[in-house]
């Protein structure tokens, strides 16, 4: 058994490695979910969706499958309370869809970006990061709390994901065994279905890797840096993470956490967390990349309407993210992979958003051609 005092340098060093891989596997085969997003409406090209929806189906059935095995539990993550704040999901995830549209990439991508030598993404990294600090503790986290996190749906069981839902009107305990598998099996078949994706395998490499960390993440978060028993409270303990809870991949909130590591470096009680490594990890994975295959390049804005739409990306991704509890990674496949009903809302949600940014860019364009 592993001494607890080396579990916070054992849990966020492996965050960080995961992270590395997760940014320099993204970086080479260009997993970007407002992409994916774009090519369906810009051009109706599905690959980097199936590629994203590979990604869901792996952290589904990984995260299924250590559940069964019992070496996590996935009631023990804020993602499935039993009080589902459905309004801040559903206006947080509109919200993180418009400004990651504006802002040229979610918060992943913006990492990545960053890595790879986008000044604009690291402009919108820094605003994302102290939008989401001031929605976690900050003026934002006023009307966060008052305004939208009082509208709670309350599932009157222990837990608000999917298994949980489908007990309740009458299935066995059995399907937290078999809905993951059916769930998996169903977006493996939707995703193989198309033969141009069969043939792309750089993209059947990039789902099934960045699934596999995310699945890692709890591993390491949930299993090796849980103890029953902390010596010093006696009571059960995750290590290394912000929330207290078992945690996986997310990049909002993280880059908040970042921005007050740095900030508050000498303060003695400030200690790197699962997320704070995972931020590092994945800009250095995506620079060391973007180094080796020779794509690392400068870049900046190229006008004042550019530079605002990526500031006032940064602010909603930032607010929205942190109110709807987790990004396109945090919800769309961290949260997905514990089937919480707050995690699909989200998802809904951050898709709506982005869509409807992208057609308002698509309108506005035409309005000026006309």
């Amino acid at each position: 058994m592993t001494d607890p005092a080396h579990l916070p340098a054992l849990v966020t060093s492996l965050a960080f490695v995961l992270a590395f891989v997760f940014g320099a596997v993204a970086q080479r085969v260009n997993f970007c979910t407002m992409g994916a997003i774009s090519d369906i409406v810009n051009m109706g090209d599905w690959a980097r969706m199936r590629m994203w929806v590979l990604a869901i189906a792996v952290a589904i059935l990984g995260t299924g499958l250590l559940q069964m095995a019992g070496q996590i539990d996935t009631a023990k993550t804020y993602y499935t309370g039993a009080s589902v704040p459905w309004v801040s999901h559903i206006v947080g995830g509109l919200l993180f869809g418009i400004g990651m549209t504006l802002g040229s990439g979610c918060g992943s991508k913006t990492l990545i970006r960053t890595g790879a030598g986008n000044l604009k993404s690291l402009i919108v990294l820094v605003f994302l990061g102290i939008a989401a600090y001031m929605t976690l503790k900050g003026v934002f986290a006023l009307w966060r709390v008052n305004g939208l996190d009082v509208f709670r749906w309350n599932v009157k069981a222990a837990t608000s994901d999917l298994p949980t839902l489908g007990m309740l009107i009458g299935f066995s305990s059995r399907i937290r065994f078999w809905l993951p598998l059916a769930m998996t099996a169903v977006l493996a078949i939707w995703v193989f279905a198309n033969r141009d994706f069969r043939g792309a395998p750089a993209y059947i490499l990039g789902g099934i890797v960045i699934g596999a960390v995310v699945v890692a993440g709890w591993y390491v978060s949930g299993h090796l840096g849980y103890v029953a028993e902390d010596p010093n409270t006696l009571e059960a303990k995750f290590y290394a993470t912000d929330s207290g809870r078992m945690e996986s991949f997310s990049f909002v909130a993280p880059v908040a956490f970042t921005l007050e590591q740095l900030l508050l470096w000498t303060d003695q009680s400030r200690v790197i967390t699962f997320g704070i490594a995972a931020v590092l990890g994945m800009l250095a994975g995506s620079a060391a990349m973007s180094l080796a295959t020779r794509t690392f390049r400068w870049e900046g804005f190229g006008s004042v309407e550019d530079v605002g739409n990526h500031v006032i990306g940064g602010i909603l991704m930032g607010f929205g993210g942190v109110t709807a509890l987790g990004c396109t990674i945090g919800q769309g496949l961290t949260g997905v992979s514990t089937l919480a009903i707050g995690s699909f809302l989200t998802l809904a949600s951050i898709i709506a958003g982005s869509v409807i940014a992208l057609k308002y860019q698509v309108w506005r364009v035409e309005r000026g051609a006309g």
